[in-house]
């Protein structure tokens, strides 16, 4: 059996987590400093508690990073420390570039590294969800989730090659939202909202249910977006290609941050007129 560490149980990584164990593995996770939520998720998930980071670091022949992509340096950092020298796997939506920033701390520590990136949703049934990995160590990562939920897929060449594929996925999916819900902003703010719906209903019928799913799907999510189109940015500056269009999703997600633990999704138009107030701030 093999004992993995996973930091930072969130939605995703709760669900990564019982996959895991849906696999044969046992798997750990730190509760200290960990709020309600998390604890109530880590054991739905059948996580085992080791209390804390040093404790999971010491009993894990594996570690699996899955945080919201802001924090994926401060988790390796933390790891690194504790002296982790076996096989790190950072699943976080983060550019190439930081991938390998990543690499570099854990493996300066002894540890070896595998870049994974999470397409999907929590993969709470089989077929929803992937796990891009790529790096020298990445089929012993795949062998992992082997038998679960979350399909593992290895791919060639490049160690960011993982990181690569979600950079260019997640910045379609949700660059493409942040759009959508800043022209929905646009026409309410000149007072044509219905007329756009209404032109959207007849030549582009498909537009005022993706709005109304944007608005409601990714408003309490918006905080932890703001980081990965940043990364998303970065990817494609680094690619030579204009960056601003990440730049101002960044900017679209922050202004709807304050949906986050908000218990009732905001509507359409609540998210136009938050929108339209941040830029007043």
């Amino acid at each position: 059996m093999t004992t993995i560490g996973l930091l930072h149980p969130g939605e995703m990584g709760a669900s990564v987590g019982a996959a895991a164990r849906a696999n044969g593995a046992r798997v750990l996770w730190a509760s200290e400093g960990r709020g309600a939520d998390t604890q109530k998720r880590a054991a739905g998930a059948g996580l085992e508690d080791a209390r804390t980071v040093r404790d999971v670091v010491a009993a894990s022949e594996v570690i699996l990073s899955v945080c919201p992509p802001h924090a994926a340096r401060d988790v390796a950092r933390a790891v690194a420390a504790a002296g982790f020298r076996q096989l790190y796997v950072d699943g976080n939506a983060v550019a190439p570039a930081t991938s390998r920033e990543i690499a570099a701390i854990v493996e300066a520590a002894g540890a070896s590294y595998v870049d994974g990136g999470l397409i999907g949703p929590p993969p709470d049934k089989p077929g929803t969800t992937r796990l891009y990995l790529s790096g020298p160590q990445a089929q012993r990562a795949a062998a992992l989730f082997a038998k679960s939920n979350l399909e593992p897929i290895v791919l060639p060449g490049d160690l960011t090659s993982a990181s690569a594929i979600k950079m260019a996925y997640g910045g379609w999916n949700k660059g493409q939202q942040a759009l959508l819900l800043s022209i929905v902003a646009l026409a309410t703010s000149a007072g044509v909202g219905e007329a756009l719906m209404a032109e959207w209903a007849r030549s582009q019928p498909d537009l005022p249910k993706r709005a109304e799913n944007a608005a409601r799907g990714s408003a309490r999510k918006a905080w932890r977006w703001i980081a990965e189109m940043e990364e998303n940015a970065a990817t494609l500056d680094a690619a030579g290609l204009p960056e601003a269009f990440h730049e101002a999703a960044a900017d679209i997600y922050a202004r709807l941050a304050t949906y986050k633990d908000a218990a009732v999704p905001p509507t359409l138009d609540d998210v136009a007129k938050t929108l339209l107030k941040g830029r007043q701030l």
